[in-house]
């Protein structure tokens, strides 16, 4: 080699080399970025398959955390991660009692710890959307908390998982994301909690139905459009502290035939999917709110509004023809009136009033909250 050619070699390496510094992670760097805490619940997100080359059998929640962060090492470049293992589990077996531990060592570290820019939960996809309508509801603060899952497992072709992670992280550092609620982000878009459902399971499942994106993520990062307006965050009245356990509230649907509920105690509340009830579940209904038992109503696709489904208590029981003459003397009286739940799955309305009833059994207040939230 000439000297020539030695010379601009070395020029070269010598002016590349900052451009080398900066995409490096060295301790200089890291320090400057923000602290992003994972916590890592199981899910596909930390799936193993059974049979490789078979997408449909696999192990949910077989990574640890920090496996799972390791798998994608760009996120580096964006937070410093920090892992916590709150449980490794299909989502299906995500219990009640569960989400009130998560709820509170999530809020206990975006309080305590001002490092810390937001918060991403791993997350099984089957019940995602249920988990993150619950955070929205009891973290009360504003820092960004994100879930993400993935409908592929991380041993499978082409997983989704680490590119919805990394998209994750990237809102969780976004300062716009501060004061948006929890958030699911999934498949490029950024969703509001109270929204989010899965609606197919493969990739792209999740949508808010009618109610839009919160934002998407872009080549930049997170280009929100949009925010929540019904309290969340530091808006919430929820208040996990003293609450020992959450009320016991059923889920049912109405059907073509239904005779309606019939439990040996009645529990504190019960959220019904319906469109219409036969006279059968409507006198069921009838004797079950009559025995304490507070009774939402909520139409399947959780998009319905205005709609009643009994008759206020000022309307007399014998103007529900053709009812009545299923058995005349039990309808006797005047009907208790029911909470409609508007633009909430049933399920999210279920989640809803388990906290409603952990503050208050007032009909009233009840149905200030529904209104509210």
């Amino acid at each position: 080699m000439s000297w020539r050619n030695l010379i601009v070699l070395l020029a070269g390496m010598l002016a590349a080399a900052p451009l080398l510094a900066a995409e490096g992670n060295g301790d200089g760097d890291a320090r400057s970025l923000p602290v992003v805490l994972v916590v890592a619940t199981g899910g596909t997100i930390a799936g193993v398959q059974n049979v490789k080359g078979d997408p449909d059998r696999y192990r949910a929640g077989s990574l640890s955390a920090e496996q799972v962060v390791k798998s994608v090492p760009k996120l580096k470049d964006y937070a410093r991660i920090e892992t916590l293992q709150f449980s490794n589990v299909p989502s299906a077996l995500i219990t009640p009692a569960m989400w009130m531990e998560l709820s509170r060592k999530i809020e206990a570290v975006l309080k305590e710890r001002a490092d810390v820019a937001g918060v991403v939960v791993t997350h099984g996809t089957d019940r995602l959307e249920e988990t993150a309508f619950f955070l929205y509801l009891t973290v009360r603060s504003d820092k960004p908390v994100l879930l993400v899952g993935a409908q592929r497992p991380a041993t499978g072709l082409s997983a989704d998982g680490p590119q919805n992670l990394l998209d994750a992280v990237r809102t969780a550092v976004a300062p716009e994301a501060v004061g948006k609620g929890v958030m699911v982000v999934m498949d490029g878009r950024i969703l509001s909690a109270r929204e989010a459902r899965k609606s197919y399971q493969r990739v792209g499942g999740f949508t808010t139905g009618d109610m839009g994106m919160l934002g998407v993520m872009g080549h930049a990062g997170a280009e929100f459009f949009f925010a929540p307006t019904r309290p969340h965050g530091s808006r919430s009245e929820f208040d996990l502290a003293g609450v020992d356990a959450l009320p016991d509230v059923d889920l049912l649907f109405s059907y073509p035939g239904g005779k309606g509920p019939r439990f040996g105690a009645p529990p504190a509340g019960v959220v019904v999917a319906n469109t219409g009830f036969t006279c059968e579940e409507s006198l069921a209904y009838l004797q079950l709110a009559r025995a304490g038992t507070t009774i939402v109503s909520a139409f399947p696709s959780g998009e319905n509004v205005g709609r009643r489904w009994l008759p206020e208590d000022s309307v007399p029981a014998e103007e529900m023809e053709p009812c009545q003459p299923v058995d005349k003397a039990a309808w006797a009286g005047r009907w208790i009136p029911t909470i409609l739940a508007t633009h909430l799955t049933p399920q999210k309305a279920r989640i809803l009033l388990m906290l409603a009833l952990s503050k208050t059994r007032d009909d009233t207040e009840l149905r200030r909250i529904f209104e509210r939230y």
